[in-house]
């Protein structure tokens, strides 16, 4: 077959078919393995969705209640690595952290880390143990005591638990666990195509979620609620919201948490974050971010026409917990993980080595000249040389 049209950043090409995660960006829905995500944000928890993503349905309560211990019992850090962590700097980025070590605990995993139905151990060992990796980190960085297991605490408990070094209200948990829902799969965004690549190579589950990682580190990937917070701490004040907006359409930059590559209506997770934005506010006494957001909205959709995503309300709901804004893209990982090796797996099924192809648009007839017989300055390297 002959190459067709180029399609930029693979915009709308069909690469593959999955059974995990369906958006229909004009109406504004996003499935896992069929169930609608509003449904799973009113009803679920991050530990049944992750049950969901990994074996394709809904677990019976036994089926939950073991998984649930599993995962609690997988939190533990091998202590070699623990004691990797506390030796870093704390000037170290936590996302170079988090990659590193899901590299390194593949030294600890071998019989997990093979492709294949052994990995869905490795993906389960991933999802328990990224909240460890951040709360020891953060821990040691601010002065801290080390962690402590806490295994009577949810995903989403000991997440907070484990960063904040405090009890998290009834509220703050069920708020983040809504959010590791939400966050927890998107198709084949970046991070998820950089891991099923990796994946279909037959290259192992640990080394695909480092691809993820480090794909998801780039700042037009993840990062963008860290952004959205920037904005929002520059603006300062609500009368200020349209001057600012103005300012920065003027320069033709970016407003963050706006616009969505599939999404041509309001992205649906954006819709519950909105809620929940509201309810952490409201329950802390402080509405700051809330009313700003809403101001935000109203002047972006007016003068660009364009919808809310996911980011825009995910980091106030994490800033008023009390997280530090460097930890929103490793949090979105911690959720995410779940998704990436869902993904992973079902590659491992549906295995075919994912190998694109390029439209050349180089020189095609440059004549070899021997290193004495080049000119001391050829110009631009792959340039045509002058007649």
């Amino acid at each position: 077959m002959e190459p067709s049209e180029v399609q930029r950043g693979l915009q709308d090409v069909v690469a593959l078919e999955s059974r995990i995660c369906f958006i229909d960006g004009r109406e504004g829905r996003l499935l896992y393995r069929g169930y609608d995500i509003r449904e799973l944000a009113e009803r679920s928890t991050f530990e049944e969705v992750a049950y969901l993503l990994w074996y394709g349905r809904l677990p019976t309560a036994g089926q939950l209640r073991d998984l649930t211990q599993r995962l609690r019992e997988l939190r533990i850090l091998p202590e070699p690595l623990r004691a990797w962590i506390g030796s870093l700097p704390a000037t170290t980025a936590p996302m170079d952290l988090l990659r590193t070590a899901v590299s390194a605990l593949a030294l600890f995993e071998p019989e997990e880390t093979r492709p294949g139905p052994s990995s869905i151990g490795g993906a389960q060992r991933l999802t328990a143990v990224l909240p460890t990796i951040l709360g020891e980190f953060h821990r040691r960085r601010s002065g801290r005591p080390p962690l402590a297991p806490r295994p009577e605490l949810s995903a989403a408990a000991y997440l907070l638990y484990a960063v904040l070094d405090r009890e998290p209200t009834e509220l703050e948990a069920r708020a983040l666990d809504v959010a590791l829902i939400l966050h927890a799969d998107h198709e084949l965004n970046a991070s998820t195509f950089a891991a099923r690549v990796t994946a279909s190579t037959l290259s192992d589950l640990y080394s695909a979620v480092t691809s993820a990682i480090g794909t998801l580190k780039g700042p037009l990937h993840g990062g963008a609620n860290e952004r959205v917070m920037e904005l929002l701490d520059e603006i300062g004040s609500v009368d200020r919201v349209e001057e600012v907006v103005k300012e920065r359409l003027a320069r033709h930059e970016r407003i963050m948490g706006f616009g969505h590559r599939v999404y041509k209506v309001e992205d649906p997770r954006a819709t519950i974050l909105r809620r929940w934005s509201e309810k952490v506010g409201a329950a802390r006494g402080n509405l700051h971010y809330y009313e700003l957001l809403r101001k935000l909205e109203e002047v972006v959709h007016r003068e660009k026409g364009l919808y809310p995503n996911v980011d825009l309300y995910s980091g106030s709901v994490y800033a008023l917990f009390g997280i530090p804004p460097d930890l929103f893209t490793p949090l979105f990982a911690a959720s995410r993980v779940a998704g990436w090796t869902a993904h992973v797996l079902e590659e491992y099924d549906d295995l075919r080595l994912i190998r694109p192809t390029a439209k050349y648009v180089g020189p095609t007839d440059l004549a070899y000249v021997p290193i004495g017989e080049r000119p001391d300055d050829p110009g631009p390297a792959g340039a045509a040389r002058p007649a």
